[in-house]
């Protein structure tokens, strides 16, 4: 037998593709190749859980379901909820932009869906992709624990602890409210009142249910900061001027 073909046979060379080392470690780690076309979907999901984590405990995008709140914001726009504003001792001040559930405040029924849909509807509303759930809200802060909130004025306007208001970030030709109130906010809860008052169902809808209308602090998920998409309507949401002069509230805050 012809020498040279037998070491040809037996002890071929190694292709310009794989190498003497490559071949040894393909041949010793079989998962080895496989784990590294699987990379790009491992870091995906790692990716993804880290964005999930973000926005159950830091900031969260949410979707602006409806024109409660224009013009400051509009259907479709994002904002990113800031989840730590009120975590460390802080509280929600008059003017704040909050998102909060209003499960036993705002909504008295139980809320069915399929325990699957809930899931991935709950996974796209923490991405800012999907709708929010229904018993979330957004509105504006106008009265905290021990305000005494009224409406209306001579001049139309809502009064909180004697002061009037002016509502600078109403909806151009909506009154500050066609509805009478007078109410002494409980301490602990919350006032809360959409832009655009003629087509919100905020508090003063609520005024002959448990709690009058009002909000507990606890269930607020965070204050809006900032308008992320569309781009074109980037800007921060900070507190307007109209609540400066406003006294504290008699009682426990005086």
């Amino acid at each position: 037998m012809d020498t040279d073909a037998q070491l040809t046979e037996r002890d071929p060379s190694p292709t310009p593709d794989q190498g003497p080392e490559q071949g040894s470690r393909s041949a010793r780690f079989p998962g080895w190749a496989a784990g590294l076309r699987h990379r790009p979907v491992t870091l995906l999901a790692l990716c993804l859980a880290f964005v999930l984590l973000l926005s159950a405990f830091i900031a969260q995008p949410f979707l602006i379901p409806s024109s409660s709140m224009e013009n400051t914001l509009q259907i479709g726009d994002r904002v990113l909820v800031n989840k730590l504003a009120y975590r460390f001792g802080g509280a929600p001040a008059r003017g704040d932009v909050v998102v909060f559930d209003g499960t036993g405040s705002f909504v008295h029924r139980e809320q069915g869906e399929n325990p699957v849909t809930g899931l991935l509807r709950g996974a796209g509303a923490a991405l800012g992709l999907a709708r929010p759930d229904e018993t979330d809200y957004v509105k504006r802060v106008i009265g905290i624990g021990g305000d005494h909130v009224t409406c209306c004025d001579k001049r139309g306007r809502i009064e909180v602890n004697g002061e009037p208001v002016n509502e600078a970030y109403l909806h151009p030709g909506d009154a500050p409210s066609s509805v009478d109130f007078d109410i002494v906010v409980p301490e602990g809860r919350l006032w809360v009142m959409g832009d655009h008052r003629a087509r919100s169902s905020d508090s003063r809808d609520h005024l002959g249910q448990p709690g009058g209308g009002t909000v507990p602090v606890d269930e607020v998920i965070g204050r809006a900061d900032l308008i992320t998409w569309p781009v074109s309507r980037w800007r921060t949401l900070g507190a307007p001027r109209a609540f400066d002069r406003i006294p504290a509230a008699a009682g426990p805050r005086g």
